[in-house]
């Protein structure tokens, strides 16, 4: 889903800060902003530390990351803190998807929390072991179809995109091809390079380097329109599945209740930053893309991923240790 970056919506809510809100924007920040991410290491944080140096500038108050470790902590976190705009929440998308796959979360994404926007995106990209005889995703469904049960791909965390994403693929193609699992992405791949597991949905930045020495073979890319990140590889939708859309979202949430004007001036600031030509290229270097939605525009995608993988999780029977 290629979201606009300015849609009416957007502007009607830019709009509504005039007045007594534009007072407030103009007062905020007054002190430090507390970004809440994920535990350090992986693209969150990594993404986190490339920007908050500009934002802090631009905002003109330090913006301090606090990694709180995994699943629903930093999550937790921002959803009972003030509605003042100083607590904010930098995540992936399992921050809507997390209620579908535990039973104890005491968050609603939709009611704890006002999305600011969803700033990147990082699709991943379906390859394969160059031993499968296969050399399109229609190849593959076929193949699939002709060997119920007999092909298997490569999978890291449950719940992960490297789970979600192959078993959107299952559902929509209607093939059955075994889920491996494995604690760690490294162990995946060393497999996936041996030949001991046929197929991956993993990230561009981290398969790149073997597709270009020949190791395995990339079908197609699992965004909805070609990627920056692989030039001239095929989307899966435009090759065999149409609609298949399975990326990672990167998002800012602040806690509910918060002045709409103080939500335009994150949101203002925040995509400001990621656009910036130096930002953007080390963001494409590492498989993750700008976007920078409106809020308006965040809430209806958030929406639509809801109801998509929350149909994917239950009829597969996913769920998080």
């Amino acid at each position: 889903m290629r979201i606009p970056l300015v849609s009416i919506a957007g502007l009607a809510g830019g709009l509504a800060c005039v007045g007594a809100g534009s007072s407030i924007a103009q007062d905020f920040p007054a002190k430090p902003i507390r970004l809440f991410t994920v535990a350090v290491g992986g693209g969150l944080d990594f993404s986190a530390r490339l920007f908050v140096p500009a934002l802090s500038a631009s905002l003109g108050q330090t913006v301090v990351i606090e990694n709180r470790g995994g699943g629903v902590t930093p999550i937790d976190i921002v959803a009972k803190a003030p509605s003042d705009g100083y607590t904010v929440l930098y995540n992936s998308s399992s921050t809507w998807l997390l209620p579908y796959l535990q039973t104890k979360v005491s968050y609603d994404p939709v009611r704890d929390l006002v999305p600011v926007s969803i700033l990147m995106t990082s699709p991943s990209v379906l390859v394969v072991h160059p031993s499968l005889p296969v050399k399109s995703v229609k190849d593959l469904i076929a193949l699939a179809k002709a060997r119920p049960g007999q092909l298997n791909y490569a999978a890291g965390s449950t719940g992960s995109s490297t789970h979600l994403s192959p078993e959107l693929f299952k559902s929509m193609a209607a093939v059955d091809i075994a889920h491996i699992f494995y604690k760690s992405s490294g162990g995946s791949i060393i497999d996936l390079l041996s030949g001991q597991v046929q197929i991956m949905f993993g990230s561009a930045g981290t398969l790149a380097p073997h597709m270009k020495a020949a190791k395995v073979r990339a079908l197609a890319v699992t965004s909805a329109q070609p990627s920056e990140l692989l030039p001239g590889l095929p989307t899966i939708a435009a090759s065999g599945l149409p609609g298949y859309e399975s990326v990672v979202s990167y998002g800012v949430f602040t806690p509910a209740k918060i002045a709409n004007a103080v939500v335009q001036r994150l949101h203002r600031e925040f995509v400001q930053v990621i656009q910036r030509p130096e930002i953007k290229e080390k963001l494409l270097g590492a498989g993750i893309e700008p976007l920078g939605t409106t809020p308006q525009d965040a809430a209806a995608y958030i929406k639509a991923d809801m109801a998509k993988w929350s149909k994917v999780i239950k009829e597969a029977g996913i769920k998080a240790e």
